[in-house]
């Protein structure tokens, strides 16, 4: 019984009862992840279009395993097909990454034939992806933000709003400088960590007095760099 489960489904000949059944499992292991998926960042925000893409990916992996099967000169045939296409996505959290390979891998491993391993491995990954969700695990406690402060070029920014700064932040630190409408303007990027129960409208109220009432812009969350796949 143990030996049936852990060997593989596939045939060198395919047959539709196989196909529909590598499918189906690939289908259902995928809505198994997206529903986890969805459970564990439904705080930080998620793309539907991104959790469809979570159910799809499984099916559509074991489908190419399947039609590629052993045969090398399909294989290469495919690789060139992909070949021509540039895939670009930029991820809003670098965990999407992994939720993608996790779909790839259990797709891939629905495609070979061996559901069983492909359901064992999405039922560990998903149990951990919880735990670590419930633990918090690796979240910092004081949340790190990003502060954008456009001012003239006559002002000097690197001492410009220290006092400010110090007064409503923990700690801050300038991250990068660019200037804007060929240099008459400068855009100051902070990394800041404001103080707790303070009014971030008083905040910004005092910096725009100091920068001349130009755009000021605080994110709660600092953008994670983009990733190109």
């Amino acid at each position: 019984m143990i030996e049936s489960l852990l060997a593989s489904t596939v045939t060198e000949t395919l047959t539709i009862q196989t196909t529909l059944g590598v499918v189906f499992a690939s289908l259902i292991m995928g809505l198994f992840i997206s529903f986890v998926y969805i459970r564990t960042r439904g705080k930080e925000g998620y793309s539907p279009g991104f959790v469809v893409t979570l159910i799809m990916l499984p099916a559509i992996i074991s489908i190419i395993i399947l039609l590629v099967g052993n045969n090398v000169a399909r294989a290469f045939s495919l690789a060139g097909a992909f070949s021509l296409i540039r895939f670009r996505s930029a991820p809003g959290d670098p965990i999407d990454i992994s939720y993608v390979f996790f779909t790839l891998a259990v797709g891939l491993a629905c495609g070979m034939g061996y559901i069983f391993y492909g359901a064992l491995f999405a039922v560990i990954l998903c149990t951990v992806m919880v735990i670590l969700n419930f633990t918090k695990y690796g979240k910092s406690k004081v949340k790190n933000m990003q502060l954008k402060i456009t001012i003239p070029e006559d002002i000097d920014y690197q001492n410009c709003f220290d006092d400010i700064l110090k007064q409503y932040a923990v700690s801050h630190k300038i991250q990068r400088v660019k200037t804007s409408d060929f240099g008459s303007l400068f855009e100051i990027i902070y990394c800041i960590r404001l103080k707790d129960d303070i009014d971030q409208k008083e905040f910004i109220d005092k910096l725009r007095c100091r920068n001349g009432n130009l755009s000021i812009v605080l994110n709660t969350e600092i953008p994670d760099e983009k990733v190109y796949i």
